[in-house]
């Protein structure tokens, strides 16, 4: 039977990868006490190795309760670090191990990756609300996502598109979730949160990733922001992005600012969409965007303000 690590000590990866589960649970428990201790500080080299083992002892996990439970209490990790800027540092981690074990994850596993992923994006948003969107943790995180070795990096080669799929099809809801996990949220920075999408849209090279993000979280998020007017106005929203009752959102319809929160408080949903969509242009207008994307931005832009919903 293998050793297991000192409570004392940072996990060793092969504690976290052992083929017994007894050993990897202990190990699991003994780094959530090692990262609440504010006084312990994790050096890069030192959380390139955590993170693989981590990624394996989520590897060796087999049975649907038992990958649910890791996948909780793996992404709750993320909020009994106390520091928010040691959080993010783990959270890079996880995006870097991710991004680089991903096509090694085999279609029998993969489904549960997806969980992990849906897990660690929802206890995102809670740790950037437990800092009130505070605007340099809302940039650091941003650049973990689009930096070389982020998920949402247009230039790395070594991005699967799916990764990038996945995170599209469950950003809004996720957010949405989070906001409602807690009563009087501060209002979610929607252009800090979502300015990762409207970079990887201008220079993503492939036009199936741009669709994919226009589909799963532009046009799902604009219709959240619409479903929050006054229900008279109905008539007057746009068929492509009138969503079903069921995924209108409305807790980021009711708690979003667009960039900072103390400064700007709640901004109703046409408002937020308007400044939204100001920005999509922006980047549409740089000069590095791809001419494809560019287009593509424009006609999002131009299509939603020639909806009456938007009118002046």
């Amino acid at each position: 039977m293998a050793a297991t690590p000192s409570s004392a000590a940072l996990p060793l990866g092969k504690y976290l990868a052992s083929t017994e589960k007894k050993t990897r649970d202990k190990a699991i428990k003994n780094l959530a006490i090692f990262l609440s201790d504010s006084d312990n500080v994790i050096s890069k080299p030192e959380m390139d190795k955590l993170w693989k083992g981590i990624f394996y002892c989520f590897w060796m996990s087999d049975k649907p309760l038992v990958q649910q439970a890791l996948a909780n209490e793996l992404a709750e990790m993320l909020l009994t670090i106390t520091s928010t800027a040691a959080s993010l540092a783990f959270l890079r981690g996880f995006w870097e191990t991710t991004v680089r074990e991903w096509n090694g994850i085999d279609r029998l596993r993969i489904d549960k990756y997806y969980m992990l992923i849906r897990r660690f994006i929802n206890a995102t948003f809670r740790l950037l609300m437990r800092s009130k969107w505070e605007k340099d943790s809302c940039e650091e995180y941003k650049l973990i996502l689009t930096r070389q070795g982020g998920p949402l990096c247009p230039n790395d080669i070594r991005v699967p598109a799916s990764l990038a799929y996945h995170i599209a099809d469950i950003y809004v809801e996720e957010l949405d979730k989070a906001l409602a996990s807690t009563t009087s949220p501060i209002p979610a920075p929607l252009g800090a949160l979502f300015d990762p999408f409207f970079m990887l849209a201008s220079h993503t090279p492939t036009s199936t990733t741009y669709k994919r993000i226009q589909s799963a979280t532009f046009e799902p998020l604009f219709a959240a922001l619409v479903s929050e007017t006054d229900p008279e106005d109905e008539p007057r929203k746009s068929k492509r992005l009138r969503l079903s009752a069921e995924a209108t959102y409305p807790h980021i319809a009711a708690n979003a600012c667009y960039v900072d929160s103390e400064t700007e408080g709640r901004i109703s949903g046409l408002v937020l969409k308007k400044m939204l969509l100001r920005r999509i242009f922006e980047i549409a207008s740089q000069p590095d965007t791809r001419d494809s994307n560019r287009r593509k931005m424009y006609t999002l832009w131009k299509d939603a303000y020639d909806d009456e919903d938007l009118e002046e």
